[in-house]
């Protein structure tokens, strides 16, 4: 298999592809793409002048330097999420919304690539896995499509316990089904690469027996019909080697998960209808519920170790959109399909679970400062992995933006301020950090059939009060531990590759205090500092500072299964399948309620 160095990477594949009806020409992508980098441009440099001329009004200091160039850091990010999300929105509404897609023409035609459904885990809950995959394989036979497609359970658990429920929980299953000689299992005792090595390995093994493979994680779940519009699509499509589906959370009682995804099932509609607009054959991999075609990946997409010591260096985590970027590099398109189907996942059910996973994305997306010059790869390839990088290098802006303004507020008010231009910025600022999700929820009440689906105005009105309150409180405290993180790599720090928390739970004040006060002492201090220095800037830090002080009662609240079944009960933060869920999630239901 290949393996590039990073610095000095194997040449790409020589690949001359029939370039068919998929997508927008080139000329088409080269003006949009034109068109969103003067748009951002634009945007950045007049946001980083007019705070500027307030920064500096009253002169340069070291404090005020600081508060700049930490500002500057969190722009690009800001800016292509708010002009992503306006172009979407004006796709959506127009009815153009993943018209550039790549449809499999004929939705009824057979399938003519075999197709392995690969789920990685790891010290996973046995039990729901393998409901999820006993639910698909049951869907899939139901459509007559079952022949066409194998199970490989992809296992790198290192708990014996665990590894012994795994393995007769498959011996059971093959033992109750006329499909087991469809399904596979194999534990690597060597868990080197993490997951991306362990479907490396995988494709190592299978290349020959399959056309494509579709990689889940072990909260994934997709219909028959989603992976058959895949397979489909692929067939028709020799130039596609990957096809990211639009994920959707599957309907939880967990009042953080819902917040959670009411608000990003919205934003993530317009937002990544936008993104798909202009990066095209150059999209995203978010690592699962995708169908990859086998042979391309297993010969360009092995990723390569980092050198050096340290956590940024060794087996890269993040490995997704590394992995679309190679593939990209081979000659192949990487698309995204920006519009809801039946591919489902399961979000954390807490905020110490996601803070928890989004440290280790931090982790690897810092990662991948070390491949931003690799040999070969496209401009817009480059573009997608400092965007990941800008991603989590805006919380620890926004903190050091924070800290820095501070330490200003003890050297006097500038001379020159004008406050209604720092107030017109604020508002600016503001209205682009929420523009997704407001953007994507006008766009769900300007349109009848949407609201109907999240059951009408008032309950979409409700909950979007309720999410913009929660995500500001919480927006904070989320930052301030990416923040933290994001220093300790500096110095070493690390985290371990281990299985998320996926089921229900609550969060006692015992753990948030041991876990959130860090933020609520550095929400108190700040607060002081503010006060007696310049207390004229508390309402505009009232936010931040009412988050980061009530980070520990917050996390119980969201936790807390009361408060969870009381959203429940009145819709608060429904999404469409909590009202009338599909068939294929009523099976996954019966199926986990069975296990």
């Amino acid at each position: 298999m290949l393996r590039a160095d990073v610095t000095n990477s194997a040449a790409p594949l020589a690949v001359t592809l029939p370039r068919a009806t998929l997508g927008a020409p080139a000329k088409t992508l080269a003006w949009r793409r034109g068109l969103v980098l003067g748009l951002n441009t634009v945007t950045i440099v007049a946001l980083t002048l007019v705070m500027g001329s307030l920064l500096f009004s009253g002169g340069v200091t070291p404090a005020r330097v600081g508060m700049m160039v930490a500002y500057v850091i969190t722009l690009p990010w800001l800016s292509i999420g708010f002009w992503n999300s306006t172009i979407g929105a004006i796709l959506i509404a127009s009815g153009r919304a993943g018209a550039d897609a790549p449809r499999a023409p004929n939705p009824a035609a057979p399938l003519r690539g075999r197709t392995a459904i690969a789920m990685a885990i790891r010290n996973e809950d046995t039990a729901p896995c393998f409901a999820r995959l006993r639910a698909m394989l049951a869907d899939l036979e139901e459509a007559g499509l079952a022949d066409h497609f194998d199970i490989h359970v992809l296992s790198d658990t290192n708990d014996p316990k665990i590894a012994a429920e795994e393995e007769a929980a498959i011996a059971a299953w093959r033992a109750t089904t006329p499909r087991g000689a469809q399904i596979f299992y194999r534990r690597r005792t060597d868990n080197r690469g993490y997951k991306a090595g362990n479907l490396e390995e995988f494709c190592a093994r299978t290349a020959d027996t399959y056309a494509y493979f579709l990689p889940l994680d072990a909260d994934s779940y997709m219909s028959a019909a989603a992976m058959a519009d895949l397979v489909r699509t692929m067939d028709e499509s020799p130039n596609l080697g990957l096809l990211q589906t639009l994920v959707v959370g599957r309907p939880s009682d967990a009042l953080f998960t819902r917040v959670f995804q009411f608000g990003m099932r919205h934003g993530m509609r317009t937002y990544t209808a936008g993104s798909a607009w202009w990066t095209g054959d150059c999209g995203p991999y978010w690592g699962h519920n995708a169908i990859i075609r086998m042979r391309p990946f297993k010969e360009a997409c092995a990723l390569p170790t980092l050198p050096g010591k340290g956590p940024l260096s060794g087996p890269i985590l993040s490995h997704d959109q590394v992995e679309a970027v190679l593939m990209r590099r081979a000659g192949y398109d990487v698309r995204v399909l920006p519009v809801e189907g039946e591919s489902f996942e399961e979000n954390p059910p807490s905020l110490p679970d996601f803070i928890r996973r989004e440290t280790r994305w931090c982790q690897g997306n810092m990662q991948y400062f070390q491949l931003l010059g690799m040999k070969g790869l496209k401009p817009v390839s480059r573009v997608q992995l400092a965007l990941a990088i800008l991603m989590y290098l805006g919380p620890p802006a926004w903190m050091a933006f924070l800290v820095f303004g501070a330490l200003t507020a003890f050297e006097g008010p500038a001379a020159g301020f004008d406050p209604l231009v720092g107030l017109g910025l604020f508002i600016v600022i503001m209205t682009m950090s929420f523009a997704p999700k407001l953007i994507g929820l006008f766009g769900i009440l300007a349109n009848s059939a949407d609201t109907r689906r999240y059951g009408g105005r008032r309950r979409i009105l409700g909950g979007a009060a309720l999410e913009l309150v929660l995500s500001t409180l919480m927006a904070p405290v989320i930052g301030f531990a990416l923040a933290v993180f994001a220093v300790g790599l500096l110095f070493g720090r690390t985290i371990k590759w281990s299985a998320q928390m996926r089921e229900s739970r609550t969060v006692t004040w015992r753990e948030a205090a041991r876990t959130f006060w860090p933020q609520t002492l550095f929400g108190l201090a700040l607060g002081t500092a503010l006060t007696v220095a310049m207390p004229s800037v508390l309402p505009w830090a009232a936010p931040v500072l009412i988050g980061l002080t009530l980070a520990i009662p917050v996390a119980v609240f969201t936790a807390s299964r009361r408060v969870g079944a009381l959203s429940v009960r009145t819709g608060l933060c429904d999404i469409p399948e909590d009202r009338a869920p599909q068939a294929p999630l009523l099976r996954l239901d019966g199926e986990l309620a069975r296990a």
